[in-house]
């Protein structure tokens, strides 16, 4: 994966320029109650859907950087996104029994970067994300990948149920980490091609992305607290699929 410098733009013709150019945009702060001929073009210009806009104080873009930024700041991914119909082809010609994870908004960006470092040490072919949501790719995420992050693919879809759809298609068997099941981990067959759903720190997996998975499973809980770290979590059902195929 191409690795590119971490860098913010602000002010509202600097960031349409980025769209033009085709920059990996990674979210969009908009001030709130913001108008005018330039800001009615950059809302043409991300009007597609494709890109992640967040409506904020103007406190918040002051927080973000120092300077005159018009009420519009960027994030620029590090990382260029590859494609979900493309990567999934080139998993499948090479290996019998690939292995993809799903992540369904996932918020934090250390949770981030430390689940794409063990999904890289536990030989994830991609990873895929929502365009909204989830937590953007930031200095954070990268750092706490330990550079994981620039030897795993990164794919960005309009929802979770695209990759879920896309997967069955595949013939790729999709299985969400949730309590909201009997089943544990340790007696799910996960010799297959596999593709791993995790949920959101609070909020878990979304109740119409769990109507669609093939099947759920989950970790035994032995004390008192409901529920681990997410990326602990994630931890302990990848090692499983390597355990299972080793």
């Amino acid at each position: 994966m191409e690795e590119k410098e971490t860098t913010i733009i602000f002010g509202i013709r600097a960031v349409i320029e980025a769209i033009q150019n085709d920059e990996t945009i990674d979210k969009i702060y908009v001030q709130k109650g913001l108008s005018g001929q330039l800001i009615q073009e950059l809302q043409q210009k991300t009007r597609s859907g494709e890109y992640n806009i967040s409506y904020v104080p103007v406190e918040k873009l002051n927080k973000l950087v120092k300077g005159n930024h018009q009420g519009v700041v960027a994030k620029i991914s590090p990382v260029a996104f590859a494609s979900l119909e493309e990567e999934v082809e080139k998993t499948l010609s090479k290996n019998t029994s690939p292995l993809f994870l799903l992540l369904d908004q996932i918020d934090d960006v250390r949770n981030f970067g430390a689940i794409i470092r063990t999904a890289e040490c536990c030989g994830v072919d991609a990873i895929i994300i929502p365009k909204k949501g989830g937590a953007p790719v930031t200095a954070d995420t990268v750092k706490t990948s330990a550079g994981a992050i620039f030897k795993i693919p990164l794919i960005k879809v309009d929802h979770i149920k695209d990759a879920i759809y896309y997967m069955q298609a595949s013939n790729i068997k999709v299985v969400a980490a949730t309590e909201k099941t009997d089943s544990l981990l340790y007696t799910t067959d996960f010799n297959h091609p596999l593709a791993l759903v995790m949920g959101n720190e609070g909020k878990g997996i979304s109740d119409s992305v769990l109507k669609l998975v093939d099947e759920k499973a989950k970790l035994p809980m032995m004390g008192s607290i409901g529920s681990l770290n997410v990326s602990v979590a994630c931890g302990a059902f990848l090692y499983e699929v390597v355990r299972q195929r080793l």
